[in-house]
């Protein structure tokens, strides 16, 4: 049982990876709201890249953000968590193909396969967090500037890409939680697997000669035996 929830905790945290690398490209990190706006033919998306503004006839201009150091603290934070949630989801997607106990990857032993497992499960979940981290600092900016009625500026919602991003990072965090599941099995299974997988034991060649029917007699009797023989033999001797 644990080898499938292994396997499937594996492909869940690959499949969370994959989002997770669709969410840092797209478009959509927020959307121009049109609450309270007369004039709503514009509207402007953002990332954490660049940004575009459409117009009805849907004509858009994207412009990529002059300087790194010009811009807000939380988009910098975001980014290098991102990537990082990135690096750390293909870290975790090697060592997990590795250590998986259904592939025979560097011929190692089950316990140490164990342990590979769950390091790379342990690097999906942190690969996890920092998405999530990212994606709601983010998202609580937003929603901070939306309620703030002295903000000046241009107000915006929750894109599409944000929800994607919360998927991805729970995906993330449930896949690695099913592969550090094969550090939680007890040494006796490890153990019996590990035995399974050796040829039968063989006895040496000299018990096997000894196997003979005076060999299975108990000590005693065959004593016994050999004194009343001895008896016998010294009265057929004096007749």
């Amino acid at each position: 049982m644990s080898v499938a929830v292994e396997t499937f905790g594996f492909f869940v945290a690959a499949l969370g990876l994959l989002m997770l690398g669709v969410t840092l490209p797209h478009s959509s990190w927020r959307v121009s709201t049109v609450h309270g706006n007369v004039i709503t033919t514009n509207t402007i998306f953002e990332n954490l890249w660049y940004s575009c503004a459409t117009d009805s006839l849907g004509v858009y201009n994207c412009w990529e953000f002059p300087s790194m150091l010009a811009l807000s603290g939380y988009i910098q934070a975001c980014r290098a968590l991102m990537i990082t949630a990135i690096l750390l989801g293909f870290l975790g997607l090697f060592l997990g193909l590795v250590g998986l106990r259904c592939t025979n990857i560097l011929d190692m032993v089950l316990s140490r396969k164990a342990k590979l497992a769950a390091a790379a499960g342990a690097l999906h979940i942190l690969a996890g967090i920092c998405g999530m981290v990212a994606i709601s600092w983010y998202a609580f900016n937003i929603t901070r500037d939306f309620f703030d009625p002295l903000y000046p500026g241009t107000k915006y919602e929750l894109g599409p890409a944000l929800y994607l991003g919360w998927s991805a990072s729970l995906l993330s965090i449930l896949g690695g939680v099913g592969l550090c599941s094969s550090c939680c099995c007890s040494p006796n299974e490890v153990l019996t697997s590990r035995d399974s997988a050796r040829p039968p034991h063989q006895a040496p060649w000299s018990q096997l000669r000894s196997t003979g029917p005076a060999a299975r007699l108990p000590p005693a009797a065959s004593n016994e035996e050999g004194d009343s023989s001895l008896g016998k033999y010294g009265k057929s001797a004096y007749v």
